[in-house]
Order: structure tokens, then C-alpha cells, then sequence
């Protein structure tokens, strides 16, 4: 047996992975949840025993294991051997049956039924419980309640065991035949056997391209319609996630479909044909051509239509307001003059059902919602307050001085099922709803929370229609904004305090296709730019501004105030390279790292979750700070605004560095300082919408840091990918 020194794997150049087989002398660690364990086994020919981390779905002491992995080291454990397939079998001498049958694997024997089996029985003792098992009745104790616990403990471990065997024989690792057992269970096989594409659906971790391996290794042609099928939903699904599409025209998905899958167009159209005939496709005329949906998305847009089409049937649920004498009372309540535009959007919002507040920054839109809210307030209007994000709706709180929700706190989501418990049936109890950022809210979520707003009640959407478009699917904002069916107030002007921000007045040049204006030399502002050429000078330059040069000149946490929001994720300097670099200068890595997923997490780390997980309560662009990490009980504690959630290390898989992130995922937050790098490396992402929405996320100072040519590129390029929909074509009906 060779054991490396080194944190990096030593690779088996012959099979790609090493080979390790042993008696399990010790369960260490096993999360029946997950799957993980860690193990002590004893290799023949070797002194001491051999730590084996990796995943089963049960394991003991005295079986046999098999595994292929790697050695690793681990600085606070030592020499490992990680596995990605590991195989459990029974174990073959007395010995190693007894410790197996007593170690509570098989329910109805401990340590002293195992002890009289193996003394009445053998080494026979498994053949007899599974062909034979009328005759455990003969060992001592064994009575009918005993006899049933066994037979049906057995059976389980068997069927365990039957699934791990045949996943294996089609390559796929332990970690993820845990996942697939734990959502199959017994009918696994049999499930995957049918059809071994839906695991690219449920399965996490788990893509069409894994399931197709799968698929393949099964025996399923390469040109069969299943695949087709299968592929089509990926194509689908990985244009609304990836780009944003709520459908495709149907020669585009065709396209698309024969480039992922090399197979006869005839046979993709077959199983387009098949999949709308089973409901899994929804084809729908658009004015441009046939498209092609999710149902899902195509549901979410019907949905949303729908419902302003049912909210916009009644008058607003509260007395007659004068707006001029609101108005002049709000003034002098809040001790502010509003500006005509503002007067005349809060006098249409006292009397609409349906409004949408739009504009960039320092045009006055918080001082309307407040005065708004102030008015209506006054009146006895029961109000509720929503944003997309946690840190949205924190900032609605603090600037309104009521409390704001996550949409999805707002709407009760369940922790079990994922699903919101606040719905037509079950209605929020409010009269006028209020929803900032609505520039992020894709049709899913757009659907949800306006199929939950009762009839009578109405709605303000509040949003900058000039910031990247929602992570997810859809444009709901401009949909809205250009439908014709809802009063839309376009706030334009720029206020006087706002126009002396270097911040403010840059935002507003570059929506307008113009190079910002640049404190001159000697003059102070919050907005620079920094010109390096190379990726090198920019990456660098970066470093030392978070680390050194605005700490010490305006005294900012380096960890906590500066956020460095980068176009995309890969590069030298995106999002990821840019974490590593500055995770080593701002928290070198300590004897509490840990290394999971590819990413070394370490106390004080700032981390941000990637994923909605409603049994943490937590979701996609929160952002913490790791608090504790215990390496014996194998968990992190993340720190989120205030309050703790412990993740597992199997878990950790939902986090990344947040040192550095996409402008993309900024979406809805603020940042004391914002540093954003911009080079030609990045051109396929250097759009006008990208660059305004990353500055309009610094509040204090923003430095963007890289080549002029590029700045010049971004502005000018005011092209955004369409996105295919069909949601203001129905709101326009």
C-alpha cells in the first residue's frame, strides 16, 4: 500500500483510480441521511488500519469492502483514501459475522443473537436466513416477534445491496446511488431500468448528459426516441435556466436537439410529436412562430395573466382619496417636496389597482413608495411589503421603516414539499401589496405571488427596467411596463442631492450610452476608474485595493464593506479565480479548513448560498459568514444576517466563496464599496445592462478596475439576448 504526502491525489495511471479491499473493523462516522462514512478497515498485509471516507447507504463492522479512489492527506486526520465507488459485501469468516450480525444491522439481532447464530449455524448462518429461515426458530430466544424482525431486516439489507450492485455495473458512484436510493428506494432498479432518463430530472447532481452515459451503458440506442425525448426536455431546460427563455421557436429546438444528441431530425420531430401528446410539451402559437414550453413555464404565464386580468376587474378596496390634499399632507408629515412627477405617480397610485414604478437611481422612487405608504397608512390600508431577496427586503424595511418579506416567506413555503401554502385558496390578507426589485422576479415566482393577492387588493410593482433581466425565466418587469394594461409611472429626473453622487450621474451616462464622467484630479468622489491593460494588472490591482488601499484610506472592512462583482464566473478575472485570490490575502487558509466540492472553506470565509433550501431557510444569494466548523461531527455553522444554520459537509455543496461574485447574482443587493474588473476577456458578457446594474450596487464608492476599451464596448453594446416569451403577447389580450 502507498500512501502520499500530498493534499492532491495520486492517480492509478493503469485504471484511473486505486484500488483498496479490507474487513471493516470500525464505523467511524455514517449519515443515514447522505450517505457519507468514514471507516476503519483492516488490509491484509498491512499493521495499522486504513481510513476510508466516501458513501453507502449502511455499512458495519465484519463486512468486506471493495473501493476505488484515491489517497489523500488530510492535515487533521492524515492519510485517507477517498472513494468514489464502494462496494459492501458480507463478510466470509465467523469472526466477521458475528461482529456484522451484532453490530444492529439486521434488526432483531445484537451482539448475543449474533454470538448464538454464528455457534448454532456457522458460517452458513446468511443461507440459512435467506433459503431456510423457518430454522433460526432453533437458536434460543427466538420467538415469532424476533423471527419476523430478522426475515424483514434481511430483505432490506438485501435490496440495499441488489440497487448498489447494479448502479455500480453502470458506473455510477456511490455518492450519487445514495442519492438515487434514497428517492427510489426498493423500486430503484426497476424505475431506472424503465427509463434511465428521469434521474436528469430528480436527481440532484445528476444531468442529462450523466443519464445518458447511463442510458447507454444500459443498452438504449443511441437514436431511440426515449433518448430524443429526454433531450428535448434538456434542451428546454437548459434554455429558461441558462439564458432565460420561457419557451423556443420550434425549428430552434430542433436545431438545438439534433446539435446535443447527433440523431436523425425525423426522429426528434417523433418525439416532440410524443411529448406534447403526453402533456410534457406545451406548443403555442406566437406572432413570429410555433413555440414550444415547459409546462410549467407556459402555466406560469397563463397564470400571470390571469390574475392582473382578475385583479384589474374591480376598484381599489379603500375610500375615496383627494390626491391633493393626500399629498400636501404627506409633505408636510414627512417634512419633503415632491417633485410634480412624483405628485402626479402618488395621486394615480391612490386610485390604482394595478401600478408600476419604475426608474434608476436617484430618481426618487423610495420618497414615493414611502410617501404612498404614509398616505394610505393613514387610512387604515392593510399593506404588505415583498422583495425577491433577503437582503431586498431588509433594505425595503430599513428605507420604508415597515417590515418587508421575501416573497417566499411571504408565501409560507413549505420545508417538505417546496411548495407555498399561501395560494388562491388560501390568499395574503392585505389590501394593497407592494414589490420591490421586480427586475429579478422570474414567472415562477411572478405566478405564485400574484395567484395569492385576493381580489380586491391591490398591487405597485416597483423595479429598475433598466438592470439585467431575472436569473430565471421570462422579462415579467418590461412585460409589464410595455403590455398597455397597467399604469406605469417612468420616474426620469434626477434629484439634486442624488446629482452630486459621481456614482449616480455615472449610472445615468452609461444608460444612456455615454463614458460616466470621472473625478478629475484632486477632486474627491465615489466613483473612479482605474486603467490596467492586462488581466494580470487587473487581478493584481484588485488584491491590493481590498486588501490595503481602501482599508487604510477610508477605513472599510475589507471582508464586510467591499464586494467585488465580476461579469461572469470564469476568466482570470471572474468570479471563482478572483475568490481564490483573495480568500489567500484576506483569510489564509488555517488548521480549521476544510476542502469540499473544490472549495477550501475556513473561519470568518464570506460565503454565499446558491441554491433555495427551505428546510434552512435560506436561498439563492444569501450571503454569510462561516462561524464554526466541526470537523468530528463533520458540520459548518454559516452566520446569515444575524442568524445560524448549520450545514453538513455533504451540504457544502450548496455554498460558495463570496469574496467575489457575478453582477448576475447581486441582483437585489447593496454593497457599502463595489469593485468591478472588466477586461476583453470577458466580451460575450460586456453589455450596457451588466455595467449599470453592477454600479448601481455601490452605495459609498465603486471602482471599476481594467481596460478602457472594454468599459467603451459594454456601454455602447445596448443588445440583450432575446429572451423568447409569450407573456406580454397574453397580457396585450
Amino acid at each position: 500500500m502507498t500512501f502520499s504526502s500530498s493534499s492532491k491525489p495520486i492517480h492509478n495511471s493503469e485504471a484511473g483510480l486505486q484500488k483498496l479491499t479490507g474487513l471493516v473493523e470500525r464505523v467511524t462516522f455514517h449519515s443515514e441521511e447522505s450517505g457519507y462514512c468514514v471507516i476503519k478497515i483492516k488490509v491484509k498485509g498491512e499493521r495499522e488500519l486504513a481510513t476510508v471516507v466516501g458513501h453507502t447507504p449502511a455499512v458495519s463492522p465484519g463486512e468486506f469492502v471493495s473501493c476505488s479512489g484515491d489517497w489523500i492527506y488530510n492535515r487533521e486526520y492524515g492519510r485517507q483514501f477517498q472513494s468514489v465507488f464502494l462496494n459492501v459485501y458480507p463478510p466470509a469468516t465467523k469472526q466477521g459475522i458475528e461482529k456484522y450480525l451484532g453490530s444492529g444491522m439486521v434488526k432483531g439481532i445484537g451482539p448475543t443473537y449474533a454470538s448464538r447464530l454464528v455457534k448454532q449455524f456457522g458460517e452458513k448462518v446468511f443461507d440459512i436466513i435467506e433459503q431456510n429461515p423457518e430454522r433460526l426458530k432453533e437458536v434460543e430466544g427466538i420467538g415469532p416477534k424476533r423471527f419476523k424482525a430478522i426475515v424483514s431486516g434481511w430483505a432490506d439489507q438485501k435490496i440495499i445491496r441488489n440497487i448498489m450492485i447494479f448502479l455500480h455495473s453502470h458506473k455510477v458512484s456511490t455518492a450519487k446511488s445514495v442519492r438515487i436510493f434514497k428517492k427510489y428506494g426498493e423500486n430503484a432498479v426497476s424505475i431506472i431500468t424503465q427509463n434511465p432518463y428521469i434521474l436528469a430530472k430528480d436527481i440532484k447532481g445528476i444531468g442529462f448528459r450523466s443519464a445518458d452515459t447511463i442510458a447507454l451503458n444500459m443498452g438504449i440506442p443511441k437514436d431511440s426516441i426515449l433518448r430524443a425525448r429526454a433531450g428535448i426536455s434538456y434542451v428546454l431546460s437548459e434554455a429558461s435556466s441558462n439564458l432565460g427563455h420561457a419557451c423556443l421557436p420550434k425549428d430552434e429546438l430542433i436545431k438545438m436537439a439534433n446539435e446535443l444528441l447527433e440523431m436523425p431530425e425525423q426522429t426528434i420531430c417523433d418525439a416532440i410529436e410524443k411529448e406534447i401528446e403526453e402533456n410534457s410539451l406545451v406548443s403555442d402559437d406566437h406572432p413570429e412562430s410555433e413555440c414550444l414550453y415547459l409546462p410549467s413555464l407556459f402555466y406560469s404565464e397563463v397564470g400571470i395573466a390571469s390574475s392582473i386580468r382578475r385583479l384589474n376587474q374591480s376598484c381599489v378596496n379603500w375610500p375615496n382619496i383627494d390626491p391633493d390634499k393626500a399629498i400636501a399632507w404627506v409633505e408636510k408629515k414627512l417634512n419633503i417636496n415632491l417633485a410634480e412627477s412624483q405628485k402626479e405617480a402618488a395621486g394615480k397610485a391612490l386610485n390604482s389597482k394595478l401600478m408600476v414604478i419604475t426608474g434608476g437611481p436617484g430618481v426618487g422612487k423610495t420618497t414615493l413608495v414611502n410617501s404612498i405608504l404614509r398616505i394610505l397608512s393613514a387610512k387604515k390600508v392593510k399593506i404588505i411589503l415583498c422583495a425577491p431577496t433577503g437582503r431586498a427586503a431588509k433594505r425595503m424595511s430599513e428605507t420604508t421603516g415597515c417590515e418587508a418579506k421575501t416573497i417566499h416567506r411571504l408565501l409560507e413555503v413549505s420545508p417538505e414539499t417546496g411548495k407555498f401554502q399561501r395560494n388562491r385558496e388560501k390568499p395574503l390578507d392585505c389590501d394593497l401589496l407592494v414589490i420591490d426589485e421586480c427586475s429579478m422576479v422570474d414567472l415562477s415566482l411572478a405566478n405564485s405571488l400574484l395567484q395569492a393577492v385576493p381580489d380586491h387588493a391591490s398591487v405597485i410593482f416597483v423595479g429598475d427596467v433598466n438592470q439585467l433581466p431575472s436569473v430565471g425565466p421570462g422579462t415579467f418587469l418590461s412585460d409589464l411596463i410595455e403590455c398597455g394594461q397597467i399604469t406605469v409611472i417612468k420616474l426620469t429626473e434626477v434629484f439634486r442631492q442624488a446629482a452630486d453622487s459621481w456614482i449616480i450621474r455615472a449610472a445615468h451616462q452609461i444608460n444612456k450610452g455615454y463614458f460616466p464622467p470621472l473625478p478629475q484630479k484632486g477632486q474627491k468622489g465615489d466613483f473612479y476608474f482605474i486603467a490596467k491593460e492586462t488581466p494580470e494588472e487587473i487581478v493584481s490591482t484588485i488584491v491590493s485595493l481590498v486588501q490595503l488601499r481602501l482599508p487604510r484610506t477610508f477605513g472599510f472592512d475589507p471582508i464586510k464593506d467591499i464586494q467585488v462583482l465580476c461579469p461572469m464566473n470564469r476568466s482570470l478575472t471572474g468570479a471563482r479565480s478572483m475568490n481564490e485570490l483573495l480568500q489567500s490575502a484576506l483569510n489564509p487558509s488555517s488548521d480549521n479548513a476544510i476542502t469540499k466540492f473544490g472549495i477550501t472553506f475556513d473561519l470568518n470565509d464570506k460565503v454565499m448560498q446558491i441554491e433555495n433550501n427551505y428546510d434552512k431557510d435560506v436561498f439563492n444569494g444569501d450571503i454569510g459568514f462561516i462561524n464554526g466548523i466541526d470537523k468530528e461531527e463533520e458540520t459548518v455553522l454559516v452566520t446569515f444576517d444575524g442568524r445560524d444554520v448549520i450545514y453538513s459537509f455533504d451540504e457544502l455543496d450548496e455554498l460558495v466563496l463570496c469574496y467575489a461574485t457575478t453582477i448576475h447574482k447581486s441582483q437585489g443587493s447593496e454593497y457599502p464599496v463595489v469593485i468591478i474588473p472588466i477586461s476583453t476577456q470577458q466580451f460575450m458578457m460586456l453589455k450596457r445592462n451588466l455595467v449599470y446594474t453592477g454600479v448601481t450596487r455601490g452605495k459609498k464608492l465603486v471602482v471599476v478596475v481594467g481596460q478602457k476599451k472594454a468599459l467603451f464596448m459594454a456601454i455602447k453594446d445596448n443588445r440583450s439576448l432575446k429572451r423568447w416569451s409569450g407573456l406580454k403577447m397574453r397580457l396585450e389580450k
